[in-house]
Protein backbone atom coordinates (compact mmCIF):
# COMPACT_ATOMS: atom_id res chain seq x y z
CA UNK A 1 0.00 0.00 0.00
CA UNK A 2 1.24 3.26 -0.72
CA UNK A 3 0.74 4.99 2.99
CA UNK A 4 2.16 2.08 4.59
CA UNK A 5 5.51 0.60 3.22
CA UNK A 6 6.38 -2.70 3.44
CA UNK A 7 2.54 -3.58 3.93
CA UNK A 8 0.94 -6.04 1.54
CA UNK A 9 -2.26 -6.56 1.48
CA UNK A 10 -2.35 -11.07 1.86
CA UNK A 11 -4.05 -14.04 2.23
CA UNK A 12 -2.60 -17.58 3.37
CA UNK A 13 0.99 -15.72 3.22
CA UNK A 14 0.07 -15.01 -0.65
CA UNK A 15 0.26 -11.73 -2.26
CA UNK A 16 -3.53 -11.04 -3.44
CA UNK A 17 -3.36 -7.91 -5.51
CA UNK A 18 -5.90 -8.04 -7.74
CA UNK A 19 -8.22 -11.11 -6.39
CA UNK A 20 -11.32 -10.52 -4.14
CA UNK A 21 -10.24 -10.50 -0.20
CA UNK A 22 -12.09 -12.36 2.53
CA UNK A 23 -13.12 -9.39 4.87
CA UNK A 24 -11.37 -10.57 8.37
CA UNK A 25 -8.10 -9.79 6.15
CA UNK A 26 -9.38 -6.82 5.00
CA UNK A 27 -10.21 -5.46 8.16
CA UNK A 28 -6.69 -6.69 9.84
CA UNK A 29 -5.07 -5.04 6.90
CA UNK A 30 -6.94 -1.53 7.46
CA UNK A 31 -6.13 -1.81 11.22
CA UNK A 32 -2.25 -2.70 10.68
CA UNK A 33 -1.67 0.29 7.58
CA UNK A 34 -3.49 2.72 9.98
CA UNK A 35 -1.46 1.86 13.28
CA UNK A 36 1.56 1.66 10.86
CA UNK A 37 0.99 4.54 9.43
CA UNK A 38 0.16 6.39 12.63
CA UNK A 39 3.09 5.47 14.72
CA UNK A 40 5.35 6.66 11.72
CA UNK A 41 3.11 9.90 11.82
CA UNK A 42 2.71 9.14 7.86
CA UNK A 43 -1.49 10.21 7.96
CA UNK A 44 -2.95 12.82 6.97
CA UNK A 45 -6.06 14.14 8.93
CA UNK A 46 -8.81 12.47 6.51
CA UNK A 47 -6.94 8.62 6.73
CA UNK A 48 -6.61 9.37 10.42
CA UNK A 49 -10.05 10.27 10.84
CA UNK A 50 -10.75 7.35 8.80
CA UNK A 51 -8.55 4.89 10.95
CA UNK A 52 -10.28 6.36 13.93
CA UNK A 53 -14.06 5.50 12.97
CA UNK A 54 -12.94 2.14 12.20
CA UNK A 55 -10.96 1.70 15.16
CA UNK A 56 -14.01 2.97 17.23
CA UNK A 57 -16.32 0.53 15.35
CA UNK A 58 -13.85 -2.46 16.58
CA UNK A 59 -14.01 -1.33 20.08
CA UNK A 60 -17.97 -1.68 20.02
CA UNK A 61 -17.15 -5.34 18.61
CA UNK A 62 -14.81 -5.85 21.28
CA UNK A 63 -17.27 -4.84 23.98
CA UNK A 64 -16.77 -6.87 27.33
CA UNK A 65 -14.14 -8.68 25.23
CA UNK A 66 -10.70 -7.13 27.06
CA UNK A 67 -8.07 -9.11 25.45
CA UNK A 68 -8.80 -7.90 22.14
CA UNK A 69 -9.09 -4.35 22.86
CA UNK A 70 -5.58 -4.70 24.09
CA UNK A 71 -4.48 -6.08 20.92
CA UNK A 72 -6.31 -3.02 19.04
CA UNK A 73 -4.39 -0.43 21.48
CA UNK A 74 -0.82 -2.32 21.54
CA UNK A 75 -1.01 -3.19 17.89
CA UNK A 76 1.37 0.44 16.80
CA UNK A 77 3.48 -0.98 19.87
CA UNK A 78 4.49 -4.13 17.92
CA UNK A 79 2.74 -5.13 14.92
CA UNK A 80 4.28 -8.26 14.45
CA UNK A 81 3.64 -9.48 18.24
CA UNK A 82 0.41 -8.15 18.25
CA UNK A 83 -1.23 -9.21 15.05
CA UNK A 84 -1.95 -12.82 15.28
CA UNK A 85 -3.98 -12.22 19.20
CA UNK A 86 -5.59 -9.13 16.87
CA UNK A 87 -6.87 -11.28 14.56
CA UNK A 88 -8.14 -14.15 16.44
CA UNK A 89 -9.63 -11.91 18.75
CA UNK A 90 -11.86 -10.10 15.10
CA UNK A 91 -12.69 -13.30 13.70
CA UNK A 92 -14.14 -14.64 17.57
CA UNK A 93 -16.12 -11.10 17.86
CA UNK A 94 -17.65 -11.72 14.15
CA UNK A 95 -15.90 -8.89 12.34
CA UNK A 96 -16.42 -10.18 9.03
CA UNK A 97 -20.13 -10.32 9.03
CA UNK A 98 -20.01 -6.57 10.29
CA UNK A 99 -21.07 -5.06 6.54
CA UNK A 100 -20.42 -1.78 8.22
CA UNK A 101 -16.87 -2.90 9.79
CA UNK A 102 -16.20 -4.08 6.88
CA UNK A 103 -17.15 -0.81 4.19
CA UNK A 104 -14.94 1.38 7.10
CA UNK A 105 -11.78 -1.14 6.19
CA UNK A 106 -12.47 -0.49 2.50
CA UNK A 107 -12.49 3.23 2.78
CA UNK A 108 -9.22 3.33 4.95
CA UNK A 109 -7.35 1.38 2.25
CA UNK A 110 -8.81 3.33 -0.38
CA UNK A 111 -7.45 6.35 1.09
CA UNK A 112 -4.11 4.22 1.59
CA UNK A 113 -3.75 3.56 -1.87
CA UNK A 114 -6.74 4.98 -4.33
CA UNK A 115 -5.33 3.52 -7.28
CA UNK A 116 -5.79 0.09 -5.51
CA UNK A 117 -9.03 0.69 -4.61
CA UNK A 118 -9.57 1.65 -8.39
CA UNK A 119 -8.29 -1.31 -9.43
CA UNK A 120 -10.91 -3.07 -6.86
CA UNK A 121 -7.97 -4.22 -4.88
CA UNK A 122 -10.22 -4.65 -1.34
CA UNK A 123 -13.14 -5.78 -3.00
CA UNK A 124 -14.97 -8.40 -1.12
CA UNK A 125 -16.07 -11.35 -2.40
CA UNK A 126 -19.64 -12.13 -0.53
CA UNK A 127 -20.78 -15.21 -3.03
CA UNK A 128 -22.30 -18.02 -0.98
CA UNK A 129 -23.32 -15.21 2.33
CA UNK A 130 -26.77 -14.73 3.23
CA UNK A 131 -27.96 -11.76 4.70
CA UNK A 132 -25.30 -9.71 3.64
CA UNK A 133 -25.78 -6.07 2.27
CA UNK A 134 -22.80 -4.34 0.19
CA UNK A 135 -23.32 -0.24 -0.73
CA UNK A 136 -24.24 2.41 1.13
CA UNK A 137 -27.60 3.29 2.41
CA UNK A 138 -29.44 -0.21 2.25
CA UNK A 139 -31.85 -1.11 4.41
CA UNK A 140 -32.71 -4.94 5.39
CA UNK A 141 -35.02 -6.55 7.31
CA UNK A 142 -34.86 -9.94 8.95
CA UNK A 143 -37.45 -11.92 10.17
CA UNK A 144 -36.17 -15.20 12.21
CA UNK A 145 -38.31 -18.02 13.23
CA UNK A 146 -41.54 -16.34 11.28
CA UNK A 147 -44.82 -18.84 10.58
CA UNK A 148 -44.27 -20.15 6.99
CA UNK A 149 -46.83 -18.09 4.61
CA UNK A 150 -48.99 -19.69 1.99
Amino acid sequence: MDGAPGWTLRRSGSDVHGENVDPLSLVMTALMAGAVAGARGMMTTLVNDAYAGLKALVRHRFKDRPAGEVALEKLADNPDAWEPSLKAELAQAGVADDPELVAAAQHVLSLFDPEGAKAGRYQVDARGAQGVQIGDHGTQSNIFNAPPTA
